[in-house]
């Protein structure tokens, strides 16, 4: 059994985090969900049917707080080590796309209400949801997330999530707000709320006066920013052969490779982002998906590579509605990276947007989309 306020101790004596009363509080409510989950006996086991019914649910958590709180390693801490099988975790707007999906299929079957069935197979799934970054920016979304939500707790399911926002501000002035108004009714009901709204900013505090744009390309760049990935994730430099990759599940038949990725921070070469057939569709993914992207290799652009130009631009676009932060090596400086030629004036806003990802404001901005996300966008991420 994990004991978490142990090895938060650690990480306070490694001198890998600051004293922070407000997480203190959340590694103290986490390592009694953590016991209390361990402690439900197995399904079907000997106990669970000499209980006569089921156990009742685990209390969850919702923890919200600005950018750089320590949320996702809190909840890395939480997840890896609570001792149960059935667990998921998973960020929230991928988890709504598969919800959609599964309803999709079960208002095909035509067989009355969609959300019972899809509540049912979740429940028989996990045990466990954890969250990253609730956000809601659409009525699809809004218009089921209390029944949704509603029967997975009641079939027993415990829910821990973290957000940039508390909860009265979730899809604040959105369409039809009114459906989802029993939905902010639900979390302070059944889930604990724990601000965490201290002044340490701990993922600014590892970017220090670390360099966002390196240029020229070349080992120098390279260096520095592989100095600042292993910042930023805690990774080992010694064993930087090792450093984990994933693929990012864009749609249903579609998939892309991140060479290197953790902690919420994906490593990509300009040529294999930008120089390969990929889209917005790809390029929201990654955004919705990683805080930090770092991006290097990229070259001076002009009417000669018009087509991996205006791939860089949508992504530009992608990460800055996003609010991701952008690391990257080139071999200009932005306002000289399209110099002349046919679209040079259309790329001046992505000049624009580089020079404001820089900024300390935009630093501190908090992951997610934002209120002015683009209508062709929107459209995209809603699919």
């Amino acid at each position: 059994m994990a004991d978490l306020k142990i090895q938060y101790q650690k990480l306070l004596d490694s001198g890998q985090l600051k004293a922070d009363r407000d997480q203190k509080m959340a590694i103290d409510a986490l390592n009694d969900i953590c016991t209390a989950l361990e402690a439900v006996p197995p399904r079907g086991s000997i106990i669970w049917r000499a209980l006569g019914r089921k156990p009742e649910p685990v209390r969850g958590l919702y923890m919200w707080g600005g950018v750089g709180r320590g949320k996702s390693m809190l909840m890395d801490l939480f997840f890896d080590n609570v001792d149960i099988i059935r667990k998921r975790r998973a960020h929230f707007h991928e988890f709504m796309i598969d919800i959609h999906s599964r309803l999709r299929v079960e208002r095909e079957k035509e067989a009355g209400d969609p959300i019972a069935p899809v509540v049912k197979l979740l429940a028989e799934e996990t045990r466990l949801l954890c969250f990253d970054e609730m956000v809601v920016n659409n009525m699809a979304d809004a218009a089921i997330m209390s029944r949704l939500f509603a029967g997975l707790i009641e079939q027993g399911v415990t829910i821990i999530t973290t957000s940039n926002r508390a909860p009265d501000d979730l899809y604040k002035n959105g369409l039809n707000r009114e459906l989802f108004l029993p939905f902010i009714t639900l979390l302070k009901d059944k889930l604990d709320i724990l601000p965490l709204n201290g002044v340490n900013d701990y993922r600014r505090q590892r970017l220090g006066d670390a360099a966002l744009w390196h240029c020229p390309n070349g080992d120098a760049a390279t260096k520095a920013l592989s100095e600042t990935f292993f910042k930023l994730t805690d990774f080992p430099p010694q064993d930087s052969e090792h450093v984990p990759s994933m693929e990012l599940h864009v749609s249903k038949s579609r998939t892309l490779f991140i060479p290197r990725a953790l902690k919420g921070v994906a490593v990509f070469s300009f040529k294999k982002l930008c120089a390969a057939a990929n889209g917005a569709a790809d390029y929201l993914a990654i955004a919705r998906h990683f805080h930090t992207v770092i991006l290097v290799g990229i070259p001076v652009l002009g009417p000669e590579n018009r087509n991996e130009a205006a791939r860089f631009v949508t992504l530009i676009d992608a990460l800055y509605e996003y609010r991701v932060k952008l690391l990257a090596s080139a071999d200009a400086q932005p306002e000289n990276l399209y110099p002349v030629g046919d679209g040079r004036f259309e790329f001046d806003r992505t000049v624009s947007r580089l020079a404001e990802m820089q900024s300390n404001d935009y630093l501190k901005l908090g992951h997610g989309m934002s209120e002015n996300l683009g209508d062709e966008m929107r459209q995209i991420s809603d699919k």
